[in-house]
């Protein structure tokens, strides 16, 4: 377990240069300074810092190595963790490099897909297609109930997301915590090297606004598998989803949406990221205490 005294964690962006460039073109946050933002909201006292481990030239910051780090998050990314490219095999190969120093690691979406394929396990392209916005109805089963990852969470819950590969076949290390009806692997428990990886197929770290860019982002792609009939609607659903964000309180609109406290409520969305800080960066004794209840916004 981490020292307390050390409160620095890694977050490895998971998409190259020109994709992060081309997404803050757009007004877009690159996916490392929502799960920064996220983890700053609860634990505003923790130091992070960035590596774009997709790039050529990809480096910690100076003076530093990954020793130093209290964990270390793997973000989402536009990559495949089947694919052979530098900026897919040189993040599993950092990914490793963190998990043989025993650094607890959190993974959101390609955090869980490179994580499982670092293991020995299988990522394919999902034939449903793409599972977008909102994970519907994510079913926790008994390892999950046990585990303090999903120790917030109830039975079933809703959860942001967007991802066209999945996991077809965790580790055999693995312990599988949850699913849905869209994909099997919706959150796992992955040992690699000196520690065990808690990962998600989702997105906790993201909120209603970055859903709304995202549905902006693919537009087309979304209007052409039949999400939303045509642009207006697409443009009216988006402008629906930003008001929901500026007023949180809208149980009309809410309900409208589909959507309850586990996506509106910012400490209920995030529910694995506070669990994972407090029980792997700082320690299992910061969840004493909690008794079932989902950990407090410091």
């Amino acid at each position: 377990m981490s020292d307390v005294s050390k409160q620095r964690i890694l977050i490895m962006e998971g998409n190259p240069r020109e994709r992060r460039e081309r997404t803050l073109e757009l007004g877009i946050r690159t996916s490392s300074a929502i799960y920064a933002e996220a983890i700053h909201a609860h634990f505003p006292e923790l130091d992070i810092d960035v590596i774009y481990g997709a790039d050529p030239d990809a480096s910690l910051p100076e003076n530093r190595k990954l020793s130093d780090y209290a964990g270390f998050v793997v973000s989402g990314s536009a990559l495949h963790a089947y694919d052979t490219d530098f900026a897919v095999t040189n993040q599993i190969d950092i990914l490793r490099q963190a998990a043989n120093v025993g650094l607890p690691i959190l993974g959101s979406c390609w955090g869980l897909q490179i994580a499982a394929v670092a293991a020995g396990g299988e990522v394919s392209y999902h034939p449903k297609g793409r599972e977008v916005g909102i994970g519907r109805t994510i079913i926790v089963n008994p390892a999950g109930r046990a585990h303090p990852m999903l120790r917030a969470r109830g039975a079933a819950f809703d959860a942001p997301c967007i991802h066209y590969d999945e996991v077809t076949r965790l580790p055999d290390t693995a312990t599988l915590l949850a699913s849905n009806a869209h994909s099997n692997v919706q959150a796992a428990i992955i040992p690699l090297g000196k520690t065990k990886i808690w990962a998600v197929q989702y997105h906790p770290e993201f909120d209603l606004r970055h859903l709304a860019d995202l549905y902006a982002l693919y537009a087309d792609d979304m209007i052409a598998q039949g999400f939303f009939a045509n642009k207006v609607v697409l443009e009216r659903y988006c402008n629906d989803v930003m008001t929901l964000h500026k007023e949180p309180d809208n149980f009309g609109l809410a309900w409208q949406l589909g959507v309850d406290e586990a996506i509106i409520n910012d400490t209920d969305r995030r529910s694995e990221i506070i669990a994972w800080v407090a029980s792997e960066v700082y320690g299992r004794e910061a969840m004493k205490g909690l008794n079932g209840q989902r950990p407090s916004a410091k």
